[in-house]
């Protein structure tokens, strides 16, 4: 029988958007007013320093997360309303365009190594091929075939509290990698097609070589 003192979990009542405020109280006067509808000076600054941003997408199927890499300044600011990311070879499973075409909300997180505060950019994405505004992009010789064009609706720096818990930054932190199984152990794990791991490390390898423009 079923112990009286069991601790399993009991599903919560859901919650709307009144009761989310409830529960949470109101946002400072500081954290909304240092939401900006364009990108200042520090915005862009921010922003030609970055190597790496997470673009956030959703679509019919769900939303996603996509990593967006490359030398800092690779985002262009066209104007103080206007971002363009440059697509570089990926694994075409193409989420974040599939998603844009159906649904142009996006946000967009830009890190900078080494500092502990975050710029968020949410506003509308759509892909654009035109080289006239591409070629500028290129890198190692190669021009993006498409870029996502950003309108910006809002900016803001996103304090350090999260990557201060998380110490991101801190070297001493950083895991041995030979701890954490390989990208081709885990892919041979769970796709069980019978291609062997060290293959698979090493396909991965080459392309990551070969392939990154």
């Amino acid at each position: 029988m079923p112990d009286d003192q069991s601790t399993a979990p009991m599903d919560d009542a859901p919650m709307d958007e009144a009761a989310i405020r409830a529960f949470f109280g109101a946002p400072s006067d500081r954290a909304v007013r240092k939401e900006l509808r364009h990108l200042d000076k520090h915005a862009r600054a921010f922003i030609a320093l970055s190597p790496f941003l997470v673009i956030a997408s959703s679509g019919p199927e769900g939303a996603d997360a996509s990593p967006r890499g490359d030398a800092p300044g690779f985002v262009a600011v066209l104007d103080d309303t206007t971002l363009l990311v440059p697509d570089r070879l990926g694994n075409n499973r193409v989420d974040t365009w599939l998603n844009v075409v159906r649904n142009p909300a996006v946000g967009l997180l830009f890190l900078l190594p080494g500092v502990n505060e975050t710029l968020r950019v949410n506003g509308r994405g759509r892909p654009v091929t035109d080289p006239a505004l591409l070629t500028p992009l290129a890198a190692q010789g190669k021009v993006p075939k498409i870029g996502l064009l950003v309108e910006v609706d809002a900016v803001y720096l996103q304090c350090a509290k999260a990557l201060v818990r998380s110490e991101l930054w801190n070297p001493d932190k950083q895991i041995e990698r030979k701890s954490f199984p390989s990208l081709g152990q885990i892919l041979a794990d769970q796709l069980s097609d019978g291609t062997d791991a060290v293959s698979l490390d090493r396909s991965l390898d080459e392309g990551t070589r070969t392939r990154l423009y």
